[in-house]
């Protein structure tokens, strides 16, 4: 981790109460982010920073540096940040092979109402296609049970990320944290139903939605999960792209995020889960950093998922 916070300010982000009374975005010096990097043993990195890319001057700076270590490595970035020209080309050049995307939600009335404003206007497609163009493999984040959401939103979200081919996705029900623009409106609503925090998670609904019931909002969270990890889906998925390379990097990778879920805990639990790096490490090392025949011919894509 290199930086901490983000400079943007969403209505449910636990980012703005953590750093409450202080900076809300800052970052390390280049040298020294250069040096622990160098100390780290192996190749693969995982960046744990909320948003690597949020200065760009820093990540210019970083990913120079970076570009002769011969690492390859995995972050999280924003809407915007990805098609902002020349940057996601010189991350890839520095090692870049998955970039974790908060697209958040399908309907663009919940970013208004999120303050989610890094989000409006893009075409979520057109930052797919600019990741997978460049040999970048996309996890997608969404958010379910905002105010916007209705019961179809699950399979319409799910239907959208298996089209465009992303690789893996991670599912979200909204979570009113303290501290939070999203828990003041909610608890000055009287929609809470508990402050047992335990279950404030993620995983589980803790407030009164407004398009569905708990028990439905909950229900298609789970459901959203199976339908896009359907072997029927990741093959979906993987037809999408335009080489048999990257169908297979597609069906390995998103396959092995969930299909061997079991093993990985038991990896983890044993301690024994570096022995799977180099495993992970040589399909990073497979791909990454070349034009894709699509950048050339474009095919056709589904609207906007969010305007």
């Amino acid at each position: 981790m290199v930086s901490r916070g983000c400079p943007h300010h969403c209505d449910f982000c636990y980012k703005d109460a953590f750093f409450e009374g202080g900076r809300f975005f800052y970052t390390q010096q280049v040298d020294d982010a250069l040096a622990e990097i160098d100390r780290l043993p192996g190749r693969h990195l995982y960046f744990l920073d909320d948003h690597l890319l949020g200065n760009r001057r820093f990540a210019e700076a970083l990913f120079a540096g970076m570009a002769g270590m011969g690492r390859v490595w995995q972050a999280a970035g924003t809407v915007d940040s990805v098609l902002a020209p020349g940057l996601l080309e010189q991350a890839v050049r520095a090692g870049l092979r998955s970039l974790f995307v908060g697209f958040e939600t399908v309907n663009g009335e919940n970013l208004r109402a999120q303050g989610k404003r890094q989000n409006i206007g893009p075409d979520y497609g057109k930052v797919v296609r600019r990741l997978h163009d460049l040999g970048v493999m996309v996890n997608a984040s969404f958010v379910f049970g905002m105010d916007g959401d209705r019961p179809d939103v699950f399979d319409r979200t799910v239907d959208w990320a298996v089209g465009q081919g992303i690789e893996t996705a991670t599912f979200h029900i909204m979570t009113s944290y303290p501290g939070t623009g999203l828990y003041q409106r909610i608890h000055a609503a009287g929609r809470l139903l508990h402050h047992d925090w335990d279950r404030y998670d993620t995983r589980h609904v803790v407030y009164r939605p407004i398009g569905m019931t708990p028990g439905e909002l909950e229900d298609g969270y789970w459901r959203a999960y199976r339908r896009f990890y359907r072997w029927s889906a990741i093959w979906r998925g993987a037809s999408s792209h335009a080489t048999p390379r990257d169908r297979m990097r597609h069906l390995t990778y998103a396959g092995g995020w969930k299909k061997f879920e079991p093993l990985w805990h038991l990896l983890i639990r044993t301690g024994q889960v570096t022995r799977a790096l180099p495993l992970l490490e040589s399909l990073l090392r497979s791909f990454g950093g070349r034009p894709s025949p699509r950048a050339a011919s474009p095919r056709a894509v589904s609207p906007p998922a969010a305007v």
